[in-house]
């Protein structure tokens, strides 16, 4: 059984609600589809109230429930809002976890994947607590703070945005003793008016909620280093730098791919050193110099840091490999499906252009989103880094990717459909054993359903590690 991580009277301390039946629970849900045998279920107000939930939520097995009216189970009853009284039970998490050295992680790309790594690193030092899946906004902060042990030594959070404004009471809620912004580019450019600079001065935010004497971990390869730097001064930070030029804290040497893995040579201090990464992608050669220097103001030792790097495996729709046998032989799927701008779409061309294999090299891609009134050309610009990259085939949906199709030359196009379910038949028919195919978009253009079907082909599919 899980150990108890909130009594009722601990709830009822922390939100200044009420006790109705005593209980204690080993973790905290939001969602009775995944709530767990012994969870606090928190009744809150989305498209349907919370409270409607409660039945279904005793039924698969919660403790006790966090609500604003009274409910046929043991409860904790608040005054108002819900969403604050989670708020303020996360707030209490993070006050009693007093040996807790907490870090931050935002970008625009990366967020989760380094924070991931970081926490393979924190947990070979000692008890550790990150965020789950992509819980980075105003519910998904709160909530795993809520859900931090009071033994917990070292955490990692993840802070996402999508507007100005949404970092800052996120940062201030973690009161992180490190944040990293991973890099800034033209993501979410459609709620900025001033575009990318609005952006940067978004992220910028996580280094205002900084414990005194922090560390803001920064990107110097960057074109917004200089904004970042000068915000998180303001702060009062501490600065470390990562990049490939020369006086960075953390700088790249060079990103090798022997096989199906990584080596990655830095210089960290100015100390010489090569290590393994599972990672292929070309961006973890930086993403790996973050994931140091965070570790490292974080407390961990540097053995401890690169044993983590060396075991990270992949994160499902980031980069995961299978192979899928189909007549004839198999072919490689790298699933990038959760999510793309343009900044990783190139990454993740780049790095596919550098694979060698037996057959040809294909890419299934789907619309990005939220980038605003040069969407188009965001998207018809990607013709460029696939004809630096030689891939064979490209197969595009959705209606702004119909601007890349436009670009492509006619050898290079593989198929077009107005939306993913539609193209995955042309993909699936056209891809033969030897084949690398990469399916990449974001996630709200539906291009998990593409990597699907793919998998679906197969007799079955094995591992093979990660790519970008």
């Amino acid at each position: 059984m899980a150990d108890p991580l909130w009594t009722s009277a601990d709830i009822a301390r922390a939100t200044g609600g009420a006790e109705s039946g005593r209980f204690t629970a080993t973790g905290v849900s939001i969602d009775t589809r995944t709530l767990e045998p012994g969870d606090l279920f928190v009744a809150l107000a989305g498209v349907r109230d919370g409270h409607e939930f409660i039945a279904q939520a005793m039924a698969r097995g919660a403790a006790g429930a966090l609500v604003s009216q009274d409910v046929d189970a043991p409860f904790v009853k608040v005054t108002g809002d819900v969403l604050l009284a989670l708020e303020k039970l996360g707030a209490a998490a993070r006050e009693r976890a007093t040996k807790a050295r907490r870090g931050a992680v935002t970008g625009s790309v990366g967020k989760t994947s380094v924070t991931q790594a970081i926490m393979a690193g924190l947990t070979l030092a000692g008890p550790a607590h990150s965020s789950v899946k992509s819980y980075n906004n105003h519910i998904g902060v709160p909530l795993t703070l809520a859900r931090m042990p009071a033994a917990t030594e070292r955490a990692v959070f993840e802070v996402g945005m999508n507007h100005a404004d949404e970092i800052r009471p996120l940062t201030k809620f973690v009161r992180p003793h490190a944040a990293v912004v991973t890099t800034v580019g033209p993501v979410h450019t459609e709620n900025f008016p001033d575009g990318e600079a609005g952006v940067a001065r978004a992220k910028a935010e996580i280094f205002e909620g900084l414990e005194p004497g922090g560390v803001a971990v920064l990107n110097a390869d960057n074109r917004w280093f200089d904004l970042l730097k000068a915000e998180a001064l303001k702060a009062g930070a501490t600065i470390r730098t990562f990049g490939t030029g020369e006086g960075c804290d953390a700088r790249l040497i060079d990103f090798q791919v022997p096989g199906g893995h990584a080596v990655v040579q830095a210089r960290l201090h100015g100390k010489a050193m090569d290590f393994p990464i599972l990672q292929t992608g070309a961006h973890w050669g930086l993403n790996s110099m973050a994931v140091l220097l965070m570790l490292e103001a974080l407390d961990v030792d540097l053995d401890k840091s690169l044993a983590a790097m060396g075991s990270f495996e992949p994160l499902a729709g980031r980069g995961a490999e299978s192979a899928v046998v189909v007549r004839g032989g198999a072919f490689t799927l790298i699933d990038e499906s959760y999510n793309a701008n343009p900044i990783s779409m190139a990454s993740a061309i780049k790095t596919l252009g550098a694979r060698t294999t037996s057959g040809r090299r294909l890419v299934a891609l789907t619309d990005m989103l939220e980038l605003g009134p040069e969407a188009v050309r965001f998207h018809a610009d990607l013709a460029a880094p696939l004809e630096a990259a030689s891939i064979d085939l490209v197969f595009c949906a959705g209606p702004l990717m119909k601007s890349l199709w436009d670009a492509l030359p006619p050898t290079r196009r593989g198929g077009y459909a107005e939306n993913a379910a539609a193209l995955a038949p042309q993909l699936a028919q056209a891809v033969e054993a030897g084949d690398v195919v990469m399916v990449k978009g974001s996630n709200g253009s539906k291009a998990g359903l593409i990597a699907q079907s793919l998998l679906a082909l197969g007799a079955g599919d094995t591992g093979l590690g990660e790519a970008g």
